[in-house]
């Protein structure tokens, strides 16, 4: 079979037209930097107890003592509870009296009663949030993590449908649709009239963020050459979505409203519509469906941009006779069909399912930690700039196996020694929380791209999918991982760390892509241990030796 890498190579590694391709397509990663995580100022809870009407005749005394005084869970203090507030029957009788509290009347006999009247915000961080909107507290404070939740369900379904469309239909057309979605259902977000119309455009909005993440993934994956791809799929699409990330804290510093802040997220979205005219299609994937004349004017106009002349023929005229398995509709049920592909899926999935969970726990948790919650997020956002750096320096000279099991193992160990630190070192846990942010950020930003490596052409849009589709059930469940706080602060610690640090060892089992040009059928991926014999793919292999290897592949338990 051809070797797309050998015909284009002389487009060389770093023209104008990869430069444009590279940095337009980073460009439209940015809007999901703020997307992903702007749950974190949207949905926080400031401190709140429950509303003492006006209009009602009590005195400064009892209106002072209103609030019964509860024991917190983290540090034994006594604090004005949330959630309840002593009869107003009583107080306005005791106030009628002239009794005082504390002195006239024992507060602890006096009945309590919820917060009927709702409840008062502490203002000075947030002018409103949809906790405040909607007083998700209290009783209703479960819709606080579930509507996080919500947005990662609509995650979970568009890395579902967004891979097999691309796939069939194209990496660009999907791209930029879902890139539309996103956009202006965030705009619809904005007009909520309830929690749950909220919730149900969130779901829309997370359908279209993943989506179009995914299709820029792999169409820059796709199109760049090795060295180039390899800084594009580690660094380069992580950093700028980082960019977005940094900018989330600093935008929500100067905007303390919901819904304008969401507004202004919406604005990166609808200018990065106009890229259309720049990016142009894969042409692998337009190789993959047999549509050699299109895959060819793409790379005539690429060689025109770089100021090179191309080949008379560049593309093999028998590859379109050549395509009977390439043109062949594949779907998700692919992943399991064989066991070397299975083995390979259901171990990523694993994977992904765990790095997702650490990512997003801890990136949702800055709002709990000690200071200003602004700040907290804007280094968990920096944490991850050298993440990816070093994420693009392992995947440059390192074997990716090895680089994916050294960064979750120590994410997992520096979130499990957080339980060992003293309650008063308070910043020296945050250090050690930012470390393990900072290995399972690198952690991320590498299985994307071994993930990405390790699928065929055919199949690799939809692999990716599947892959984050899995690993959707830890993103939907992550925010319960930060509500098992209210339970015990080392809790959450404990899990993660346990769950990253297993999913390193898992990850030894993994094929080795350091070296292997991308396979772009299925019978070119590498072999999972104890499924067949490992053989390095070349381009040079025949069919027959492809069919041996399948069949091979086949019969082994």
């Amino acid at each position: 079979m051809a070797d797309y890498e050998a015909e284009t190579a002389f487009l060389g590694e770093w023209g104008r037209f990869q430069q444009q391709v590279f940095f337009f397509l980073c460009l439209s990663i940015i809007p999901n930097g703020f997307t992903a995580l702007a749950i974190v100022f949207l949905a926080d809870t400031p401190p709140h107890r429950c509303l003492i009407p006006a209009h009602l005749n009590l005195t400064d005394a009892w209106r002072n003592s209103s609030i019964p005084l509860e024991e917190e869970n983290h540090s034994g203090a006594l604090v004005p509870s949330k959630c309840f507030r002593y009869k107003l029957d009583d107080m306005l009788s005791f106030s009628e009296r002239g009794l005082l509290p504390g002195v006239d009347v024992n507060l602890t006999n006096v009945p309590k009663e919820g917060c009927l009247d709702g409840w008062e915000y502490d203002r000075s961080v947030y002018i409103s949030t949809i906790t405040t909107e909607w007083d998700l507290v209290c009783d209703d404070r479960w819709k606080n993590p579930l509507t996080s939740s919500v947005f990662f369900c609509g995650v979970l379904t568009g890395s579902f449908i967004s891979g097999q469309l691309s796939d069939r239909y194209g990496r660009k057309i999907v791209m930029f649709v879902t890139i539309a979605v996103q956009t202006v259902f965030t705009f619809i977000q904005v007009f909520s009239s309830s929690w749950v119309i909220f919730c149900v455009v969130f779901f829309v909005v997370g359908l279209g963020q993943i989506s179009n993440y995914m299709s820029a993934f792999v169409l820059g994956t796709e199109i760049l050459g090795p060295r180039v791809r390899t800084i594009f799929s580690t660094a380069g699409v992580s950093l700028f979505f980082a960019v977005g990330y940094m900018l989330l804290p600093v935008l929500a510093f100067f905007i303390r409203d919901w819904r304008m802040l969401l507004l202004g997220l919406t604005l990166p979205g609808f200018l990065c519509l106009p890229l259309w005219w720049f990016i142009p299609e894969s042409p692998r994937w337009l190789l993959s469906r047999g549509r050699v004349e299109e895959a060819e004017a793409i790379v005539r106009d690429a060689a025109k941009k770089n100021k090179i002349e191309p080949p008379s023929v560049i593309f093999n005229p028998s590859q379109k006779e050549n395509q009977s398995e390439k043109t062949t509709a594949h779907n998700i049920c692919d992943l399991l069909r064989s066991p070397n592909i299975r083995w390979i899926s259901v171990t990523l999935w694993l994977v992904w399912n765990t790095v997702t969970i650490g990512y997003f726990a801890l990136s949702l948790n800055t709002a709990n930690l000690h200071g200003d919650a602004y700040f907290n997020c804007f280094l968990s956002a920096l944490v991850e700039i050298p993440a990816y750096t070093l994420s693009w320096v392992l995947f440059r000279w390192c074997s990716r196996r090895l680089s994916l099991f050294s960064t979750l193992f120590m994410g997992g160990l520096f979130l499990l020694f957080i339980r060992l630190i003293p309650a008063n070192l308070i910043y020296f846990a945050i250090t050690l929380e930012m470390i393990g942010k900072f290995a399972v950020t690198t952690t991320f930003a590498i299985v994307y791209a071994y993930t990405a490596e390790l699928y065929p052409t055919v199949l690799r849009n939809t692999a990716l999918g599947a892959c984050s589709m899995a690993s959707r059930i830890g993103s939907i469940i992550a925010p319960y991982f930060i509500y098992l706080r209210s339970y015990s602060i080392s809790l959450p610690y404990i899990l993660m760390g346990s769950l990253t640090a297993l999913a390193g060892l898992l990850s030894l089992l993994l094929p080795e892509s350091y070296g292997m040009p991308l396979p772009d059928t299925i019978t070119h991926m590498q072999q999972f241990p104890g499924c067949c014999q490992k053989t390095s793919y070349a381009p040079t292999h025949t069919e027959e030796e492809e069919n041996a290897c399948e069949r091979k592949s086949a019969v082994v338990p």
